[in-house]
């Protein structure tokens, strides 16, 4: 079972129906996903099915209903144990960003970190979860595959918010700060630090 983000709602592919107020059920081949975003988007339905009988060829088949985007970001701690977070369009979030030509995932996500922070001297402990998440740039949906990689760090200097990013704030936050952080950041980033 895989789960999309539409905001804070979830797409779910999965090969059986799911009878349970709040949720809308669709055939995975003959869906449109613009319309299950509208659905999401403009009603009261908590989440959407998509069904299909083939467990292996569900994300396949997802993946064929919009353009997709590939990108890497890391879940960053210090010696201390905090977690390195930015805030985003007003949202406490993870730093993660696009790949580039020729670049592998992994220095993707050690790449967008160091952009959007500042923070130099990570080391990738192991990978996470991959999120997913539907987008719109310029009037079309794209589905945004987030390769997640647990980093550390002994860096000790001044982080700088990458502003042309719309990144405001960056900072290493502990498990409180963390809990209230969670308040106001995306489902995806939710999944991460559960």
């Amino acid at each position: 079972m895989h789960k999309i983000f539409v905001g804070d709602k979830p797409i779910i592919l999965s090969t059986k129906p799911k009878d349970k107020k709040g949720v809308k059920n669709y055939d995975l081949k003959k869906v449109v996903l613009r319309n299950v975003i509208r659905k999401l988007n403009t009603s009261s339905t908590k989440e959407a099915y998509l069904v299909h009988k083939n467990e292996k060829k569900l994300l396949n088949k997802f993946l064929k209903k919009a353009p997709v985007v590939i990108a890497g970001g890391g879940k960053v701690y210090n010696k201390e144990g905090k977690v390195l977070f930015i805030f985003r369009n007003g949202k406490w979030d993870l730093p993660k960003g696009k790949t580039e030509k020729k670049e592998s995932i992994e220095e993707t996500a050690m790449r967008e970190v160091e952009e959007e922070t500042g923070v130099t001297k990570l080391k990738i402990v192991k990978p996470l979860e991959t999120t997913y998440h539907i987008f719109k740039r310029r009037g079309r949906y794209r589905i945004k595959i987030t390769y997640w990689f647990e980093m550390k760090t002994s860096f000790k200097g001044k982080l700088y918010p990458e502003e042309k990013e719309g990144i405001t704030k960056v900072k290493w936050l502990g498990k409180k700060k963390i809990k209230k952080a969670m308040e106001n950041s995306y489902a995806n980033i939710k999944l991460l630090i559960d």
